[in-house]
């Protein structure tokens, strides 16, 4: 087990037995594969927002359900869950990491009913599949504007480019 990595009932206990340690908490997820400078400055965004950040990861499935495989491209994610996991508990703005298999981050937003959920500025309230969840329950959606635009798929185009060139 890697220090910094839960499951649900284990972080449940943790913001129990300790909330002022947790709280307000913030949530993100995403899939984190290949992390990159627009990765770190968004959790040093979403880590400001609160006392504690919780970021939720893709698992290797759900990735492969969410970014199927593409003529030329490689299966993703690129890098295992439990690395990519192990790489975010290594970040400072970073309190715990929660691997989950669905497609989107609604299950674990419910129990844990985080008080801010972030996510990036390419999503709108109406775009995203969590959004209802948050306000349901009285949490807070905040939309981070992206300061550098990159993606873990235009780094893939970018190797991919240069072996054939």
């Amino acid at each position: 087990m890697i220090s910094g990595v839960y499951t649900l009932a284990q972080l449940q206990e943790a913001i129990a037995k300790a909330p002022n340690q947790w709280r307000p908490l913030v949530f993100t997820n995403g899939c984190f594969d290949l992390l990159h400078v627009g990765h770190i400055r968004y959790l040093q965004v979403a880590k400001s927002l609160g006392r504690s950040l919780v970021v939720g990861l893709n698992s290797d499935r759900s990735v492969q359900t969410i970014k199927p495989n593409r003529p030329g491209m490689p299966q993703r994610p690129i890098i295992p869950e439990i690395q990519r996991a192990e790489l975010l508990t290594a970040l400072k703005p970073v309190d715990a990491v929660i691997i989950f298999a669905q497609t989107t981050a609604t299950p674990i937003i419910a129990a844990l009913k985080p008080d801010i959920y972030v996510k990036g500025g390419d999503y709108s309230l109406e775009t995203l599949p969590e959004a209802t969840v948050v306000q349901a329950y009285g949490g807070h959606v905040e939309l981070i504007q992206i300061e550098i635009p990159t993606s873990t798929t235009g780094i893939i185009n970018r190797i991919l480019q240069t072996q054939e060139d």
